[in-house]
């Protein structure tokens, strides 16, 4: 039986043309993209039994991406999923900077039966070994199995596949930047056959998907020896509705600091403290109940700041946003 698959195009080293193959670092100077058909073609033939659709929704650096264009995404997922064309998956195309903002963006707006894959490249579509045809053409082969359907939305890179809740860019130029730490991928390719590690528990956080069309402001800080709060202040009197502690593990911030975040909570802003490093829960303390602030748990600050907006949007109390986190 014939399967059908989605792929929307956002832009990103994917689609990106550099002056020569060995242009792996500054390809976007020439300003050339690929679109999402000309993406597909140039893989060929993937599957005798998939057929691809090619959808343009953007064609940007991902650091432009915005709380807006997720809303604008969401949306048009949601509207594929219930298209008469009875797709069987999505694939979006987008660029790795803030790739795992998206995808843990989505994960939590999105219910659907079919599976949302967010894929992307390390290098330009014409360097030396780029990996961005295969990585497509895995995601799409991904998206037209039945093993992923139920898995909501899920990040496939370099032939692993990511909870969006744990994936994060873990380097900055390899091919195997995209990582889960402290849990590794839920899935893989296994030549072109999806091969999954363990059942992925069902009970996904879900929040209206307007909330992103209402997301308030929300700041990451970003603790250091000697950090004295000016960043927390700053932020406060840019009308912040959320700060986000990227602390000393394990959720740690200096004295002056401390003295600034009680300031914002007494304000009515609400303060999550997450940590700066790669792996492991922020934790809950004596100090954080006396003064408000509530633990990110398991979550990175980016994912942290993603969560408390749709929070905020879905207009949550602090106990509620304290059990959002496990707190």
């Amino acid at each position: 039986m014939s399967k059908r698959v989605v792929f929307i195009a956002t832009g990103g080293t994917l689609a990106c043309i550099g002056k020569n193959p060995d242009d792996l670092l500054d390809y976007t100077e020439t300003d050339r993209k690929l679109d999402g058909e000309q993406i597909i073609a140039k893989i060929g033939s993937i599957d005798a039994d998939i057929e691809v659709d090619a959808i343009d929704f953007r064609s940007v650096d991902s650091t432009e991406i915005s709380p807006g264009d997720w809303f604008d995404l969401a949306t048009l997922c949601q509207e594929l999923a219930a298209s008469p064309k009875n797709y069987d998956g999505i694939v979006i195309g987008h660029g790795t900077a803030s790739l795992e903002e998206t995808a843990f963006a989505l994960s939590l707006v999105l219910d659907l039966e079919i599976p949302v894959i967010v894929t992307g490249a390390m290098r330009p579509s014409n360097g030396m070994s780029s990996d961005g045809d295969r990585n497509v053409a895995s995601s799409i082969r991904a998206a037209a199995s039945r093993a992923t359907r139920g898995l909501g939305v899920v990040a496939l890179l370099n032939d692993e596949i990511h909870a969006a809740k744990a994936v994060t860019k873990a380097h900055s130029l390899s091919v195997s930047a995209f990582q889960s730490p402290g849990q590794g991928p839920i899935g893989q390719m296994i030549g072109n056959d999806v091969t999954l590690n363990a059942e992925i528990p069902a009970g996904r956080t879900i929040f209206n998907i307007d909330c992103l069309k209402n997301w308030p402001r929300i700041d990451i800080t970003y603790s250091y020896a000697g950090a004295d709060g000016t960043a927390i202040k700053a932020y406060l009197e840019a009308g912040t509705a959320g700060i986000i502690a990227a602390g000393f593990a394990p959720g740690m911030v200096t004295p002056a600091e401390m003295k600034a975040l009680s300031e914002a909570v007494l304000q009515g802003v609400t303060v999550i403290i997450a940590h700066r490093a790669a792996a492991g829960p922020a934790t809950d303390s004596a100090a954080h109940d006396r003064n408000g602030f509530i633990p990110a748990g398991l979550f990175s600050p980016l994912k942290a700041r993603i969560l408390l907006g749709l929070s905020l949007a879905n207009g949550d109390q602090p106990e509620t946003i304290r059990q959002t986190f496990g707190a």
